[in-house]
């Protein structure tokens, strides 16, 4: 598994920074695409769904629930 990679995304007109590997990202992405909408959209409904868990640990178990684990 590679190094962490940062991107930067809007969440409710916030830019937010968020570290995860690349292969939690290409989850995402692949997410994001199939659901016909923007990465950003996508990590604003996990973070509204996350509870009291940090965002990059909610991103990873959504990527892992997803299938991508």
């Amino acid at each position: 598994m590679a190094g962490l990679k940062k991107r930067s995304v809007n969440l409710a007109g916030h830019a937010t920074s968020l570290a995860l590997e690349p292969e939690f990202w290409a989850v995402l992405d692949k997410a994001a695409a199939d659901e016909a909408m923007s990465l950003a959209g996508l990590i604003q409904r996990i973070d509204l769904e996350r509870g009291e868990r940090p965002l990059a640990s909610a991103c990873r178990v959504f990527a892992l629930m997803r299938g991508g684990g």
